[in-house]
């Protein structure tokens, strides 16, 4: 069966600047080419396909060289995710749903993200872990937090960064075995309360810790600090990480 990992990655200066120039180039894809597909229906009332696109890219890279600096295929795979949003338009379309038309991607958006796949080349897999780091195509090792083993064919990795700025890698694999746990036939009952979080039939009391009441008053006051700050400034982006 296939298994996902997904774990924190620590990429040193230069490698973040590749990262954030790959987000900065998937995103530049998808717009050039969804912005491509909505002129040429207005104009001709057929819009290119997919393979049509493919073939586009390629030529696309040549006159624009700084696409050629970070991996090819997340580039493509935008292609592919391009693709699959105008199949669930359709499909939404032809179900009477509210259809929900591709959008163009924003630098601003809250996460970015981009998906490379597994290859051999010379011999050697382009993605591939080790105790402490996890090879990337074009980045090399990265260092990550290993938290389990693991198992199976890597597939894929797909490398993102959240609001607070936290980079993660979310590796794909197959062939993975997994044993399903054993039935034990025992029942045990739950009772969820205020005071306490759980109190269980067995009579164990679970502490109610309120972390998430002492953490919407931590995020109030995070909140008013940025809002005092002015926009765009370095202080007001340093805030803009602490509410993240």
């Amino acid at each position: 069966m296939e298994y996902s990992y997904k774990f924190r990655i620590y990429p040193n200066a230069e490698q973040r600047a590749l990262i954030q120039k790959t987000f900065g180039c998937s995103r530049f894809v998808y717009n050039h080419f969804l912005a491509q597909r909505i002129s040429e229906y207005k104009a001709t009332g057929k819009a290119p396909t997919r393979f049509q696109q493919d073939k586009m890219l390629t030529a696309l890279k040549r006159e624009i060289l700084w696409l050629k600096e970070v991996d090819s295929i997340p580039l493509q795979a935008e292609l592919q995710n391009l693709d699959s949003a105008y199949q669930g338009f359709f499909r939404r379309v032809k179900k009477g749903e509210k259809p929900g038309f591709p959008r163009f991607k924003s630098k601003r958006d809250r996460r970015k993200s981009y998906k490379t796949k597994q290859h051999i080349t010379n011999g050697k897999p382009t993605i591939y872990v080790d105790d402490k780091h996890i090879r990337l195509p074009k980045l090399g090792l990265v260092k990550c937090r290993i938290s389990k083993e693991v198992k199976g064919r890597i597939l894929s990795a797909t490398v993102s960064q959240n609001p607070s700025g936290k980079y993660f890698v979310a590796l794909c694999c197959t062939d993975v075995e997994i044993a399903p746990l054993p039935s034990t036939g025992a029942v045990v009952g739950l009772d969820m309360g205020l005071k306490s979080f759980a109190i269980t039939s067995d009579g164990v009391d679970y502490e109610n810790h309120r972390h998430l009441c002492k953490s919407q008053k931590k995020l109030a006051r995070l909140q008013r600090q940025l809002s005092r700050k002015t926009k765009g400034s370095k202080r007001w982006e340093k805030a803009k990480l602490q509410v993240a």
